[in-house]
């Protein structure tokens, strides 16, 4: 990934995939994984549909698809890597058991590692059911009291900064990570409607608190790039935030208007924009800002001021965008540094089209 990636491919070619997989992994640090896959429809539902494995005939298209006998465990294996630390972690299937969490996955290994990739001499922290060590130099490594519950991943059970400044240095890392993909601008949005103000550094998930999001930005965030945004997308635009009671509403006046038009009188598109701003403008930027289908709801004129509005936000963070609209794709790939994985479906398999097996960036798993 650049600092800036693109996500792009067909219907069905696994973009929602690769953004839930990440949501997953973010869920990790939050204590939430376990939770989030019984809302994805148990593991099973994320586990891979067709066989392990392809025999040549059926790359060739000479034999049909079928069912073999699986060698490996069930396993959903999730991880990153940065220039720093890398994490890792495996869930799999439950021992049998008279529990009534009996379908729950557990967490059966997890490692923290420093550098781009997994190698012996590079492992720092290591996980194995609920047992946990550390290590401490070259050959020693020190065993961890506490036993971590099958359920509970050691980011959020052992994160010290004294015994382990590792766990708490990824965890705070993908904690930062932010996601947007489900910004309401239906008549009943919150974002439309006046709410409670406090300073908003950080814009949530369903932009119910936008006006104090764009207030905050004005007051101790970037206000020249906000001005910028709104002039790039708007002819001669003023945007308002009326306070009352404590009670902060968005107002926006457009050139030839005799009023503003408040939140709930926007169109959709309009609203959105604005969301949009406030999400990528924001004073406190993430370690990974991740986008799914930004255009939604958008006009295709206003395609490219949001892809100048993405890389200035991609000059303080790195940031994902997954997209089907070949505009905003487009506009996005003449910005910096930008870079762009086109998606495909071979045999079901998601694959990164002409990536060959050479090309593969390098990635080793933790061993159970």
């Amino acid at each position: 990934m650049a600092r800036l990636t693109v996500v792009a491919g067909s219907n069905g070619s696994g973009k929602s995939s690769i953004y839930r997989a990440l949501r997953l992994l973010a869920e990790t640090s939050q204590g939430g994984v376990i939770a989030s896959l019984a809302l994805e429809g148990g593991l099973q539902s994320t586990l891979w549909a067709g066989p392990e494995s392809f025999s040549r005939a059926v790359r060739d298209g000479t034999h049909p698809v079928e069912g073999t006998r699986r060698k490996h465990p069930v396993s959903l294996r999730l991880g990153y890597a940065d220039e720093d630390f890398g994490y890792a972690i495996d869930l799999g299937l439950p021992e049998p058991s008279q529990s009534a969490f009996a379908l729950d996955p557990e967490i059966k290994c997890e490692a923290i590692w420093a550098g781009p990739f997994l190698r012996k001499a590079s492992l720092l922290v290591e996980r194995q059911g609920g047992l946990v060590r550390r290590k401490l130099d070259k050959r020693e490594w020190k065993a961890i009291p506490h036993r971590v519950a099958t359920f509970d991943s050691m980011l959020t059970q052992l994160a010290d900064p004294a015994s382990a400044p590792e766990v708490l240095a990824v965890r705070d890392r993908i904690r930062s990570w932010r996601f947007y993909d489900a910004l309401r601008t239906d008549p009943g949005a919150p974002a439309r409607a006046a709410h409670i103000g406090t300073h908003t550094p950080v814009l949530s998930n369903d932009g119910a608190d936008l006006a104090a999001a764009l207030q905050t930005i004005r007051e101790i965030g970037d206000a020249h790039a906000l001005d910028d945004a709104l002039a790039d997308a708007f002819p001669g635009p003023s945007l308002e935030v009326s306070v009352f009671d404590g009670r902060f509403e968005l107002q926006l006046r457009q050139h030839g208007l005799l009023r503003a038009l408040r939140a709930g009188e926007l169109s959709d598109g309009t609203l959105r924009y604005l969301l949009w701003i406030a999400a990528l403008l924001s004073p406190r930027p993430p370690a990974l800002l991740v986008l799914n289908e930004p255009e939604t709801s958008l006009h295709p004129d206003l395609l490219p001021a949001l892809s100048r509005l993405i890389a200035v936000a991609a000059a303080r963070t790195q940031v994902l965008v997954v997209s089907h609209a070949p505009r905003l794709i487009a506009a996005l790939e003449q910005q910096r540094e930008c870079s762009r994985l086109t998606l495909e479906k071979v045999l079901g398999e998601t694959r990164v089209e002409g990536l060959g097996f050479l090309e593969k960036p390098a990635w080793y798993w933790p061993q159970r």
